[in-house]
């Protein structure tokens, strides 16, 4: 099969994790809207198997937890049984951990806003860490048995729970509602208060809703398919994590947490599906 070029390749990916849609990256770039698509699954993919692989026996101090929410095909309102039977729609919620001093982001997992989907995060966020942490999480209590069922007693944990007003009438739809008060309630362990904060994660789901278009709200830039959903937010980490220099850091996140050793190109984002590819045809 023809491949592109990898630089072809490695100009498309850039694009693509700047925050531009599909269609425009095929107007900047002059290729299919196929091309484009299989590519970032393709790399996507791969990336998702390197960090499941190398993210592991993290020396983490501080994690943050927090949900964003997304979409496939439609608003979980607007879900149809014949919609439904054709493949996964609705709520895509991405849960997501970040490390608060390397800013590093361990794990994530694209799923339902439920106890199914926490316990499964949370245990896989348990298995990347090489020894105990403070843990800080959102009010959603589903959170609670999952990091029971994880960590037993071996952290320490709290929840950041927040308070709103009621929405004002007629900006609901494109306001926030308005932020009273914060809450914070040590739940096991013995968790400093002083760090006690999701500010972090809530700062990384901002750079996802600028770095991924499907994730910015109120446009049709959705993702039509779960499939190309995971792949995209597996690239955006991918490219968060090992090739995007922090800015207060001045390293990648990975070279702070001690990962990775340099700052990765897109050539070498690209190669990683190549790798694969090859292995599999041997």
């Amino acid at each position: 099969m023809n491949k592109l070029p990898i630089e072809r390749r490695a100009q498309i990916l850039s694009a693509l994790v700047e925050g531009n849609s599909i269609r425009s990256v095929c107007r900047m770039t002059g290729m299919a809207k196929r091309t484009i698509t299989r590519l970032l699954v393709e790399v996507g993919t791969a990336c998702f198997e390197y960090q499941h692989r190398v993210l592991r026996n993290l020396k983490c101090r501080r994690i943050q937890c927090d949900e964003i929410w997304s979409y496939i095909g439609c608003k979980q309102k607007n879900v149809t049984l014949a919609r439904a039977a054709k493949g996964v729609v609705g709520d895509a919620w991405v849960w997501v951990a970040i490390d608060a001093d390397t800013k590093l982001v361990p794990c994530w997992l694209v799923g339902k806003r439920d106890a199914g989907c926490a316990t499964e995060f949370i245990a896989d966020l348990e298995s990347r860490l090489a020894h105990r942490v403070q843990l800080t999480t959102d009010g959603h209590k589903v959170y609670l048995n999952a990091v029971i069922d994880a960590f037993a007693d071996e952290i320490d944990y709290a929840m950041l729970v927040k308070m709103f007003n009621a929405d004002a009438p007629g900006e609901s739809r494109y306001s926030p509602a308005h932020f009273v008060a914060t809450e914070k309630v040590p739940l096991l362990g013995d968790p400093n208060r002083k760090y006690i904060s999701t500010s972090y994660a809530e700062r990384q789901n901002l750079t996802m809703r600028m770095s991924m278009r499907r994730f910015t709200r109120l446009t049709n830039g959705f993702s039509k398919k779960i499939e190309n959903h995971e792949a995209a937010v597996a690239l955006h980490y991918m490219h968060y994590n090992f090739a995007r220099v922090h800015q207060t850091l001045r390293v990648t996140p990975a070279m702070q947490a001690g990962v990775s050793d340099h700052v990765w190109s897109f050539e070498e984002i690209v190669a990683l599906a190549d790798r694969i590819e090859q292995e599999q045809a041997a």
